[in-house]
């Protein structure tokens, strides 16, 4: 991943990098310490402030974001003790092939060897949806089946 860096004279010092799809992170370190940190959602779009970190808060994020507090587990090299079953929590895009049809119509069981274990609307979970469950964009499906299961699942929800 690249780190673009640029001075800002009079203020500190600028660092882009490439997030999700086209986006860019922008963060901005002030002379002071205080940290700015941007989104911006395209190339050639204006950054959206999302706040401003003293340089203690900035550290301790940084901290988190590096897993000081908790160092996640590459699925790839966990034994898991469900004899191989993972789960995974994975939304429901606008573009989505499975949105605005049902579980039953999707056949994800049959066709991919998932199972939907519950979905998350907003703040509501059904935590043992139907067949007759209606997909929506923004909703977060609990799915549980093998890693090479979960794989050809999340290429189906993906656009065509």
């Amino acid at each position: 991943m690249d780190v673009y860096e640029a001075e800002v004279p009079g203020v500190g010092y600028k660092y882009e990098l490439a997030v999700e799809g086209s986006a860019r992170v922008v963060v901005i370190v002030h002379h002071d310490g205080k940290r700015d940190l941007y989104l911006r959602p395209e190339p050639d779009a204006d950054s959206e402030k999302l706040l401003s970190l003293t340089g203690e808060e900035a550290r301790t994020l940084g901290a988190v974001l590096e897993g000081a507090y908790f160092q996640p587990v590459e699925l790839e090299d966990t034994r898991v003790p469900l004899g191989g079953a993972v789960m995974e929590w994975l939304e429901v895009g606008a573009d989505s092939p499975l949105s605005g049809r049902t579980l039953a119509d999707a056949a994800i069981r049959q066709e991919t060897g998932v199972t939907v274990i519950a979905v998350q609307r907003g703040s509501t979970t059904d935590p043992s949806p139907d067949p007759d469950t209606v997909l929506e964009p923004g909703d977060t499906l609990v799915v549980t089946g093998t890693r090479d299961q979960l794989r050809d699942f999340r290429a189906r929800m993906a656009p065509e």
